[in-house]
């Protein structure tokens, strides 16, 4: 579904990727790991255009996103909740919902409000409330749901669990596996290695800009010490 080839990118004078190579099958679960300052959320932004890459190669289900803007590259079915959540706090949880509302690639049962409640019942419990006065993981759960109403073909987080108490990280990681069950396709960056080695398919690890290592669950597991070094854990 994604295939991310010698990518390079950065922020005016300042190269931060110097060669990323990543994959995320249909249908899997995907990490991209490293520590602080490797260039994870640059990677995200550059898949999505937010900052264009400088040279490689993305294409999505086949199609070279070369030059396509942030908005084009949405509206084919990528579906982003960003680090931090950014959730639109002066509006509800369900007016955050709506907002981004879209079946454009005509899933046969696409998400809507009726299933993200079901999804997160503590939304439903907040349906009208501001975004602002929700806690930390509320927000996260709103801006999965958020997310899933652009009904994507690839879910992508950014910093899926930071910040969120163990009880509420246990609930977003319950809920990717649902995701997954479902044939979600997904894309995850996160430091809890032990989580993310129970639900992803291959593994991803960037240093200083870099693609350095990559491997399914079997492949992880063998160099489980060696990954843990790139990744600071």
């Amino acid at each position: 579904m994604l295939e991310v080839s010698g990518l390079s990118a950065g922020y005016g004078r300042s190269q931060v990727l110097f060669g990323v190579d990543l994959v995320v099958r249909e249908g899997e679960v995907a990490t991209l790991l490293g520590r602080n300052g490797m260039g994870k959320t640059t990677t995200v932004r550059a898949i999505l255009g937010l900052n264009p890459p400088r040279g490689g190669r993305v294409r999505f289900g086949g199609e070279d996103l070369a030059g396509a803007a942030p908005e084009a590259i949405a509206r084919r079915g990528i579906g982003l909740v960003p680090e931090g959540r950014q959730v639109f706090p002066t509006l509800t949880v369900r007016e955050n919902l709506l907002a981004t509302a879209a079946n454009r690639l005509r899933h046969p049962e696409p998400w809507d409000l009726a299933r993200i409640y079901a999804l997160f019942p503590r939304l439903a419990e907040r349906a009208g409330q501001y975004a602002r006065t929700l806690s930390g993981g509320e927000q996260q759960m709103l801006a999965i749901g958020r997310a899933l109403m652009t009904n994507p073909r690839l879910l992508v987080l950014d910093e899926a669990t930071e910040g969120l108490a163990p009880v509420i990280r246990a609930e977003i990681w319950a809920t990717l596996a649902a995701l997954k069950a479902r044939g979600q396709s997904i894309l995850v960056i996160d430091k809890n290695l032990g989580a993310l080695s129970r639900l992803a398919d291959r593994h991803h690890v960037l240093e200083k800009g870099r693609t350095v290592w990559s491997g399914d669950g079997a492949a992880l597991a063998r160099e489980a010490e060696r990954v843990r070094g790139w990744i600071g854990l």
